[in-house]
């Protein structure tokens, strides 16, 4: 692949079988995280509660449940920290392949777990300990795989290109949803509690196999290797970015607050309250969902190419505007319980949500400084995550439970989208940074 420079290509061109192969590359990781996050909410509130935490009670037991997909987020950061340091010190590609094979095996060995009939205590310890294996290899999963895609972007396509990691969110809930899809068309209810749910988990073996021969066979990103043979890493560069780049942690954040919580409404609380609140068809939910999921691919990359032509920072505003101003409407469709409405409504929630997420990985990445660039867009990630989605279907659920009327999740959604409007909007416009060694902080 040629580059006319360790920042990037400066020229448009098409992607050469290298440059596609280091997008599926960026791609598979995040398609893994979040298949993974998927069938996870989906066997958290259907089987782990009765097959893991029977003692408690029925309502001790789903609470617990519910509670291990929290417990995750609380340990992104951790491995943000750790696969930042090492990204900046050891390469990109490296950290990878690392995570993904850390993340994959922890979620193939939970279809593999034993329940608490046949081991006790140590089942859900067991399953807690691959919970936060997984939030520790994700923490450091994305931001490797955003920086890998954008360093190697043509300099007019960092957007776009940055844009192939951001879909892996609706690529791994297609998947996840499909399968789920089938299964609850083909199993009784009996044969899914007894074994039917493990079938997903065993299944990401293989997108194991296929993401790890993929990232083994792309080359490094060019950026880091201008750092290597200019030997100028830092001794310390977590200290290095918290010395220097502490606003910008804490800006990149706070954009992504809104949109991780409006986004894991969509994956995780909307199927549940339609379902169990609502009584709707969970084939019918499954499938709207499925199709909402499109829609986020769709716009997603379309966020991604837009910020090439108008800027990162205005299409976040565009894009939080836009789910700003359909949080009511949403649910006012979603309560009529009709599945068309239903659709509907998901998927042009999807438009806000595409343009708000498509732009991300560009942004973050052209915000830091090369050589402490992988650990400073890891971390913000990790710690806008746990502000933003790792409790939001929790605080929905307590909202609806308090007040009983459903609009209250929608205007708890709406002040989060202001406040990740005013952290973007402080950000000055990246578009165009250069990203090479010794470029200029933002």
């Amino acid at each position: 692949m040629a580059t006319t420079s360790a920042a990037g290509k400066q020229t448009a061109q098409r992607m050469s079988s290298e440059d596609r192969r280091v997008v599926a590359g960026t791609m598979i990781g995040t398609t893994i995280e979040w298949y993974d996050f998927f069938i996870f909410a989906q066997a958290a509130g259907l089987v782990f509660g009765s097959l893991y935490f029977g003692p408690l009670g029925d309502t001790g037991a789903q609470l617990a449940s519910w509670a291990t997909i929290g417990i995750s987020f609380l340990f992104r950061p951790l491995g943000a920290i750790v696969a930042g340091h090492l990204g900046d010190r050891v390469g990109r590609k490296s950290m990878l392949v690392l995570t993904l094979i850390m993340m994959g095996s922890a979620t193939a060995l939970i279809g593999l777990l034993p329940t608490y009939g046949s081991i006790g205590i140590w089942a859900p310890i067991l399953l807690i300990l691959l919970r936060v294996l997984q939030g520790f290899s994700a923490g450091g999963e994305w931001g490797g795989a955003a920086l890998m895609a954008v360093e190697h972007a043509p300099k007019d396509k960092r957007g776009f290109w940055g844009a192939y990691p951001q879909i892996g969110v609706p690529v791994g809930m297609i998947l996840a949803t499909l399968l789920l899809f089938v299964l609850r068309l083909n199993l009784s209810a009996e044969q899914f509690t007894a074994w039917g749910w493990r079938i997903p988990f065993l299944i990401s073996v293989l997108l194991i196999v296929v993401g790890y021969f993929i990232r083994k066979s792309i080359s490094e990103s060019p950026v880091f290797k201008e750092l290597a043979e200019r030997k100028r890493e830092s001794a310390a560069p977590l200290a290095e970015l918290f010395r220097h780049n502490t606003k910008q942690v804490v800006l990149t954040a706070v954009i992504f607050i809104a949109n991780n919580a409006a986004g894991y409404l969509l994956i995780a609380f909307f199927s549940s309250y339609a379902q169990k609140s609502l009584k709707m068809n969970p084939s019918a939910v499954l499938f709207a969902t499925m199709l909402a999921a499109f829609g986020w691919l769709i716009f997603t990359m379309y966020g991604g190419r837009l910020s090439d032509r108008i800027g990162r920072v205005r299409t976040f505003q565009i894009g939080y505007l836009l789910v700003f101003v359909w949080m009511i409407p949403l649910f006012m469709l979603i309560d009529t319980r009709n599945i068309w409405l239903y659709g509907i409504a998901l998927f042009l929630l999807t438009v806000g949500l595409g343009l708000s997420y498509g732009p991300m990985s560009a942004m973050y990445a052209e915000m830091f400084p090369a050589n402490v660039r992988y650990s400073g867009v890891s971390i913000g990630y990790a710690l806008g995550a746990i502000v933003g989605g790792a409790f939001a279907p929790l605080i929905s659920q307590a909202l609806l439970s308090g007040t009983h009327w459903s609009g209250s999740i929608a205007i708890y959604i709406m002040v989060l989208c202001v406040i990740s409007f005013v952290g973007v909007s402080l950000v000055k416009e990246t578009r165009g940074a250069e990203l090479g060694v010794g470029a200029p902080l933002r």
